[in-house]
């Protein structure tokens, strides 16, 4: 048995939003609860309802501008950036720039529908 496990064939989560969302390894491709990587693409004009989630979600930009709001500030990450927003902490994520942003999502544990708490 290996030690190492390399993923080059991830989900690619289908959305009706233009975002782009493929998850190397969490629930949908390896069925890993424990933590999720997923590679995203938020296109300009992308936004997601607030959220509580029941997870760590860390965040690393790598080309473009990505919003947060947590916890009612107001906060702008560009590319080289990263943060750490805490789980249970009430955020919404969009990028309301004119650029594509590509990022890095972990999550601990990993993402699952049950856990985010989408506002409606």
């Amino acid at each position: 048995m290996k030690s190492y496990t390399i993923q080059d064939k991830p989900f690619v989560v289908p959305t009706t939003d233009g975002k782009v969302i493929k998850e190397h390894f969490g629930n949908a491709t390896s069925g890993t609860s424990d933590l999720s990587i997923a590679h995203m693409v938020a296109p300009p004009g992308w936004s997601e309802p607030f959220q509580t989630p029941e997870f760590d979600e860390y965040t690393f930009i790598f080309s473009g501008k990505k919003q947060f709001i947590v916890d009612g500030e107001t906060l702008v990450l560009k590319a080289g950036q990263s943060i750490k927003i805490n789980k249970n902490t009430r955020v919404q994520y969009s990028n309301p720039f004119s650029e594509p942003c590509e990022y890095l999502a972990i999550c601990l544990p990993a993402f699952a529908m049950d856990l985010v708490h989408r506002e409606e």
